[in-house]
């Protein structure tokens, strides 16, 4: 299969689980941005793709596409070793081989329509998986070389695995074969006593109203030797 028809099949495989746009970005051999078109559609990277083939390799550009679905969450597991690789092969819809024994899988999950819900699950799919955590959601296009400076002079082809096109598994699924971790228990919050200055305690004293017995027991006398009590009010 040729470079760009292995391009298309990966979008493809994209596609076929709800993905519509994709951000396209350029990177040099040291990750510095080069070129960045957003929210391009899959007939428009499609289009572009042979084109940019053939710059990317004189300049040892990057290419990387961002997905972008409405009716799924689509989960980028990378930095997966043979074995991690093994356990979700059942349940991803693309496979990558990005470098020798490095590997992605990706994982469209549905019924996740709150962003904050969305997030927190593939947190602890990632997690679950023993994916890389800070996976960013983007990848390397299939049939492109992978311009890392610690790969030369021999840079790898980033390779498709395997494809399932149009599988889309449920949080459910995906627990139930353990690779989903559990929440993390929720910490209480953290109650600061507040701490009081003995200038503004004594500040703070000072505007209480005073003792009135004692205002009363300190007033000057009067002519009938008592407490002048309109001194005292």
């Amino acid at each position: 299969m040729g470079q760009v028809e292995e391009a298309f099949r990966m979008l493809d495989a994209f596609a076929s689980v709800g993905a519509t746009h994709f951000d396209l970005t350029h990177t040099n051999i040291d990750g510095e941005k080069r070129g960045f078109r957003p929210r391009q559609s899959i007939g428009q990277v499609k289009n572009s793709l042979p084109k940019l083939f053939p710059g990317a390799a004189e300049r040892k550009n990057n290419i990387i596409v961002r997905p972008y679905s409405d009716t799924t969450h689509i989960v980028q597991l990378d930095d997966l070793d043979e074995s991690k690789l093994k356990r979700v092969g059942e349940v991803a819809f693309l496979t990558l081989q990005t470098s020798p024994g490095n590997h992605q899988a990706w994982i469209a999950v549905s019924g996740l329509t709150d962003p904050q819900d969305a997030k927190d699950f593939a947190r602890r799919l990632r997690k679950g998986t023993g994916a890389d955590a800070t996976a960013s959601g983007a990848t390397r296009v299939a049939g492109t070389t992978n311009y890392k400076r610690k790969y030369e002079p021999d840079f790898p082809r980033v390779a498709i695995l395997t494809t399932a096109p149009g599988r889309v598994v449920s949080p459910d699924e995906l627990q139930a074969l353990g690779l989903v971790a559990e929440p993390e228990p929720v910490k209480p919050a953290t109650v600061i006593p507040l701490r009081v200055s003995r200038r503004h305690e004594n500040a703070i004293r000072a505007r209480r109203w005073p003792d009135y017995q004692r205002c009363l027991e300190r007033a000057p006398r009067n002519h009938g030797d008592k407490p002048d009590v309109s001194r005292a009010d």
